[in-house]
């Protein structure tokens, strides 16, 4: 089973707001376990594990207990996601909750009990947002932040309060005061359910904040990203991600990354030849790919990019640039 994992961006967003509350920066990363070459590829991902530790050291950091629902109340997603963009290029609210629960898996992928994360769903006491998401009560913290930010921005944008009730699975916080202050509606703890009781008229409420024409080119980027995140739970997938962390180290080998999987290397071996590739070329292609990636931002050297791919001979470096590319390092840093 494929590792949830969280968007980088998402991941940086979240650090970055424990900072401006006093947070330090390389405290934060150390208790999360997260480099800063993480965050080197903002569509990439982090396991959500790491995005756990890292909101709990915040809260802790910082002092704030609600720091979660502080986080979705501030930061808008619409700044740090594709996903956000696309609500605001949407028609109405009702095509960008359907939007929304389509592309969520952009921001964070995590197991749900439900067909989608987010699903309507009519009772007799209303119409009801539903988060499907399993095992919520494990981190309540992504069931405050996901809300938050889902109500805020059609806030900001003008539309009227459109919350009539909250309710969460987990128990009452010390804060619960803060619900109260951000859901401007009654919410009630230890629910079956974690939902909102929507104002019917919110669905066809129009949003369009962005330009139609926005609209196509936002959805073929967002699933083009959807397609790259199911490749990613393939075998080469996984060996891919876990790569990326240790090709600086030298370690990055077959057994080392077998023993990351739990398997056995004539496991993984069997593994991706039925998908038509060998280790060997899951780690050169990756190596060509970060390479190119690192020289045309021009931020490193040729020196240090071949470091970073896992070269201590910067000659063997060039050797195999020249094989993957028919240039040398600096010929591709220089046409950039």
């Amino acid at each position: 089973m494929t590792e949830p994992s969280y968007s980088a961006a998402f991941v940086r967003s979240m650090l970055e707001f424990a900072m401006s509350k006093g947070a330090a920066r390389e405290t934060l990363l150390a208790q999360a376990e997260i480099s800063e070459r993480d965050f080197a590829d903002l569509d990439s991902r982090i396991p959500f594990s790491r995005y756990v530790d890292l909101t709990r050291a915040a809260k802790r950091l910082t002092g704030d207990e609600a720091l979660a629902l502080h986080f979705g109340e501030a930061v808008n997603m619409a700044d740090i996601s594709i996903v956000g963009l696309i609500g605001r290029a949407s028609e109405t609210m009702q095509e960008a909750f359907a939007q929304l629960s389509r592309y969520v898996r952009l921001i964070v992928d995590v197991p749900q009990t439900g067909e989608s994360r987010f699903e309507f769903e009519r009772r007799d006491t209303g119409l009801w947002l539903v988060d499907t998401r399993a095992d919520a009560n494990a981190f309540p913290e992504l069931t405050e932040s996901a809300f938050t930010h889902i109500i805020t921005p059609p806030r900001a944008s003008g539309v009227p309060e459109w919350v009539r009730e909250a309710h969460f699975t987990h128990a009452a916080p010390a804060y619960r005061a803060e619900y109260e202050r951000i859901f401007r509606a009654p919410v009630a703890f230890a629910q079956k359910w974690n939902a909102l009781r929507v104002d019917e008229a919110v669905v066809t409420h129009r949003v369009a904040i962005l330009p139609r024409f926005a609209f196509a080119p936002l959805i073929d980027r967002a699933d083009a990203l959807m397609q790259k995140l199911e490749a990613q739970k393939t075998t080469r997938g996984e060996v891919e991600r876990l790569l990326v962390a240790i090709l600086h180290t030298g370690e990055a080998n077959i057994d080392t990354i077998a023993e990351k999987l739990g398997a056995s290397r004539q496991t993984l071996w069997r593994n991706l030849k039925s998908e038509g590739v060998t280790f060997e070329q899951v780690l050169d292609e990756l190596r060509c790919k970060m390479a190119l990636d690192y020289l045309a931002a021009r931020k490193v050297s040729v020196y240090e990019t071949a470091f970073l791919v896992g070269f201590s001979d910067p000659a063997a470096f060039s050797r195999a640039f020249k094989r993957w590319t028919g240039m040398t390092p600096s010929e591709a840093r220089n046409n950039t």
